[in-house]
């Protein structure tokens, strides 16, 4: 390993290092570039899931390569005139027997629906108020985004052409809701990456004070991210996953808030260095060996807590899981790597003005956070009390705390199918839109319905298709999309319809794979949670080599994160006014907290033990608190901040993981790593460090 260190630090070898470095770059945007594919959220399910059977078996039946574009026209007044009416409906041609002339003739050309040869749309239905009309436009599937885009904007602009004023119209439906799932992404990626390149060079330059410095670390986690995004999609592919666009963006906050922190860690050490040691060289290589041991031990953490959702059930828990896990690595081998020889390249001067002369003094020693350590010291149970109700008050905030949204709920900005499917909502049966489909052995179809037809809230059942074996019964119910009303309504339905001897009868639909979904994060949070408590408290105890301290560590991260949450449902009740939370947020929001927050106490406690061996635990934690505390808590700023700029994406999800994840690491920076755990530290003594030996209180 010291050969290694000189390797990268050498007055010779650095520039070698860096020339290594950019093949490495050249080779990931280069040959090693991952092919770029306009992915958009999905379920994720497994192929045990009912929902998926459901659509395996739906795939025999006729019209299975089929989807639908939903136009849904609604009178400004409350109710159609005359004149409207007839313009959406049509009118009946006796000659031909059926109704001619209304707007649905105007989608033709979409239709795959033909009757006596020709292209067909079915008319338009009037809800019974008069108030709404719809039509339905049956279509080819398409997985081309651009193909579902571009047709659905095409009918956006025909539903417009010729309508009597008095009519709002809006576009929805299944291509509806794909189509704008892809708008509101576009150019998000740029949006994220241009908000967290401006964050981290501001925190930056704040924290440096220096008009040049701040453009190293800035750039080696810049190309990090950017090799990181090519490489990740790579090692995701050989596992046959596609990352979407929300997990692209959380690996970008992830690898430039690793990085940085990491950056800030081994930089602020180097500089103490500098103050010792004449030759930067040599001074550097100091600050690996000081620093590298905790930047480590925080980049295992978080990417083993990242590798645990490789045992999740929802692809996209594992998709997240291994993008950000390879993230975080190529973040920490920059850190560790690239970092150090870029610095030392440029000597003393880039810490210009503020240059750490050799022979200096060091100010951090009896600085603001050394005076802060002191004064805790005096009063630590007092003060750890005092921490503890503070979290436990925030705590009990997330006791109301309200779990799921509708399809309808999940973005920011409410897209036009959104405001189409709430308006549907309103003037037909709430599932009118998206039935819950029920395939069934073909002879037993009348039977499912009949059994359907007895759970309470449903509006109607019927055979929709079949063929020589099995057939499709779609079942609507009268409850919004996605509501725990829905969510009991398929269960009792599933119960009906299996106790239907001989029908072998499988549940699916959108409201079956959501409430499957549902199931999913309750199972996955069940599994991973535990798992990654128990490897961040293993790092902890192999890092530490103690007990006592790892327990404590856990304890102030875990009830840092329920404060967090409480104090997050808080703003999104009273500020934002979410009507809850998106299924992944409290998943998500755990491993990043654990896993980045226990980085706080790990960069501060290892200092500590490192300190303590030489003056003592209370001398030794002042010391360590002195050293860490302004760059930990440039970093813990850093990095809430890069999370929130998660807001930036349309996703309500997002946004939630994002403040969460942002009060949560202000809580870890500022309350517990400065307050509660040097307190408990204070008040164990040397017992802190149990098992170990020869440490004096």
């Amino acid at each position: 390993m010291n050969g290694l260190i000189k390797f990268i630090t050498g007055k010779k070898t650095a520039p070698v290092t860096m020339l290594i470095a950019l093949v490495f770059a050249m080779l990931a945007f280069g040959p090693l570039r991952a092919a770029t594919t306009e992915t958009n959220p999905t379920a994720g399910l497994p192929d045990t899931a009912e929902s998926v059977i459901a659509a395996k078996l739906a795939e025999e039946l006729p019209g299975s390569d089929s989807t639908a574009t939903v136009i849904v026209y609604a009178a400004e007044s409350g109710k159609m005139t005359d004149e409207q009416k007839t313009w959406v409906q049509g009118a009946f041609d006796p000659m031909k027997q059926m109704v001619v002339g209304g707007a649905n003739e105007k989608f033709l050309e979409f239709s795959n629906l033909e009757v006596q040869g020709q292209a067909f749309v079915p008319p338009a239905t009037l809800s019974n108020d008069e108030s709404t009309a719809v039509i339905t436009v049956p279509m080819d599937k398409s997985d081309e985004t651009e193909v579902i885009v571009d047709r659905v904007e095409s009918i956006r602009e025909l539903a417009k052409e010729g309508m009597p004023s008095g009519l709002n119209v809006y576009v929805t439906g299944p291509e509806g809701f794909s189509a704008d799932l892809s708008g509101v992404f576009a150019g998000a990626d740029f949006t994220l990456l241009l908000s967290t390149v401006v964050v981290v060079a501001v925190l930056l330059l704040i924290t440096y004070r220096s008009p040049w410095l701040w453009l190293v670390p800035l750039l080696v986690v810049g190309t990090a991210d950017g090799m990181a995004g090519q490489l990740a999609r790579q090692v995701a592919n050989l596992f046959g996953i596609t990352p979407d666009a929300s997990v692209t963006g959380i690996l970008s906050v992830l690898v430039f808030g690793a990085g940085t922190n990491y950056a800030l860690l081994l930089i602020a050490r180097y500089r103490e260095e500098l103050f010792t040691t004449e030759d930067r060289h040599e001074a550097m290589a100091k600050a690996l060996r000081g620093a590298g041991p905790a930047i480590i031990a925080s980049g295992s953490t978080v990417t083993l807590a990242l590798l645990t959702l490789s045992f999740a059930d929802l692809a996209g828990n594992r998709s997240l899981g291994l993008v950000c896990a390879t993230g975080v690595v190529i973040a920490m081998i920059a850190a560790l790597g690239v970092l150090p020889a870029a610095i030392v390249i440029f000597g003393r001067g880039l810490f210009w003005p503020f240059v750490p002369k050799f022979g200096g003094v060091n100010k951090g020693e009896n600085g603001l956070w050394a005076k802060l350590g002191r004064a805790v010291s005096k009063q630590p149970v007092a003060i750890a009390i005092i921490g503890v109700l503070a979290l436990g008050a925030l705590a009990s905030g997330a006791s109301g705390i309200k779990i799921g949204l509708s399809s309808t709920e999940s973005f920011l900005k409410t897209p036009e199918a959104v405001v189409g499917q709430n308006v549907l909502a309103d003037a037909f049966a709430a599932g009118a839109t998206s039935p819950t489909n029920v395939i069934v052995n073909k002879d037993k179809a009348d039977a499912v319905v009949a059994a359907a037809l007895k759970v309470e809230g449903v509006d109607s059942a019927e055979v929709a298709v079949s063929n020589d074996e099995i057939a499709r019964v779609d079942v609507v119910f009268d409850a919004e999309s996605q509501s725990e009303e829905v969510f009991a309504m398929i269960r009792e339905l599933r119960t009906e319809v299996r106790a239907v001897d001989g029908a072998d009868a499988v549940v699916g639909g959108l409201d079956a794979q959501a409430l499957e979904v549902k199931e999913a994060y309750a199972h996955d949070q069940g599994l991973v949670i535990p798992l990654i408590l128990i490897l961040v408290f293993a790092v902890l105890i192999v890092l530490l080599r103690a007990i006592v301290a790892p327990v404590l560590l856990l304890l102030t991260v875990v009830a840092s994160f329920f404060a967090s949450m409480g104090a997050g449902w808080f703003l999104f009740v009273n500020v934002f006014g979410f009507p809850g939370l998106d299924l992944s947020v409290f998943l998500y929001s755990f491993l990043f907290l654990v896993a980045l927050g226990v980085d706080y106490n790990i960069f501060l406690v290892t200092r500590a033990k490192e300190e303590a061996e030489k003056f003592g635990t209370r001398e030794g934690m002042i010391r360590a608190l002195g050293a860490t505390g302004g760059v930990i808590t440039s970093a813990g700023i850093l990095l809430a901040a890069v999370f929130a700029v998660l807001g930036v994406l349309p996703l309500v999800a997002l946004a939630q993981i994002g403040v969460i994840v942002c009060i949560g690491v202000l809580l870890d920076t500022l309350l517990v790593r400065t307050v509660i755990v040097p307190a408990l530290a204070f008040i164990a003594g040397k017992k802190f460090w149990s098992p170990a030996k020869g440490i004096k209180a």
